[in-house]
């Protein structure tokens, strides 16, 4: 029997939450034994089904093999992934444990049950965290605050690192578009008017796809 200890952590796990990858693997060793193999995902979502480490960590289990993990939530937050991570651990031969417990020491009716809420709940909390930073990420937009990623065409962030000003010189191509848009113009047209008038996109580019006039003419 080897036992095939699985680590995860979400990009925002690894800076916030308490139990982060030397955590996990301490409380395996401690709980169930020491590892004679250890694999990590850093980074990756519980709803992602490709995550690397996961698949080696599956391709590597044999019979009578541990797939063991600090909590179950670390193994997936998505109700029928689980299901799959759960049938291609039997289909070894092998089977999970979770040193927190989490009804994964037997396969009695009540055992699979205390699992399966388990599961449901560790879903149930991904959806309320997709909620609440929707929620967070519209705040800011509203309040015209910067939200991460590439500054958007016509603003550019203020000096105090956080909000959004209008840049005078990309309005005015946003409102020449939205123009030239009412005189009948298709998107690939108002890319050459642009081109033609030697005028750069965000990334300092010449070239106007239709789809990044599209983008533009949605916010105008």
């Amino acid at each position: 029997m080897a036992i095939i200890a699985y680590l995860r952590v979400s990009t925002d796990e690894q800076a916030n939450s308490g139990l982060g990858l030397d955590a996990q693997l301490a409380s395996i060793t401690q709980k169930i034994g020491t590892p004679d193999a250890t694999y990590r995902d850093e980074g990756y979502s519980g709803s992602d089904h490709k995550r690397p480490a996961l698949l080696q960590a599956l391709n590597t289990l044999k019979t009578d093999d541990v797939l063991a993990i600090a909590k179950r939530d670390r193994l997936g937050r998505d109700v029928f992934l689980m299901a799959w991570i759960e049938k291609e651990v039997k289909k070894c031969g092998a089977r999970i444990i979770s040193s927190a417990g989490e009804g994964t020491e037997a396969d009695d009716p009540a055992s699979v049950l205390m699992r399966q809420i388990i599961d449901a709940f560790a879903e149930y909390e991904r959806n309320i965290i997709g909620a609440r930073t929707a929620s967070a990420m519209a705040q800011k937009k509203e309040r015209n605050e910067y939200t991460g990623g590439k500054v958007p065409f016509g603003y550019t962030l203020d000096v105090d690192g956080v909000h959004l000003v209008e840049d005078q010189a990309e309005q005015a191509v946003i409102t020449r578009i939205q123009k030239l848009r009412d005189k009948g113009y298709s998107l690939r047209q108002i890319g050459t008017e642009l081109e033609q008038a030697g005028i750069f996109t965000k990334e300092g580019k010449q070239v106007w796809n239709p789809k990044t006039v599209r983008q533009l003419l949605m916010v105008a």
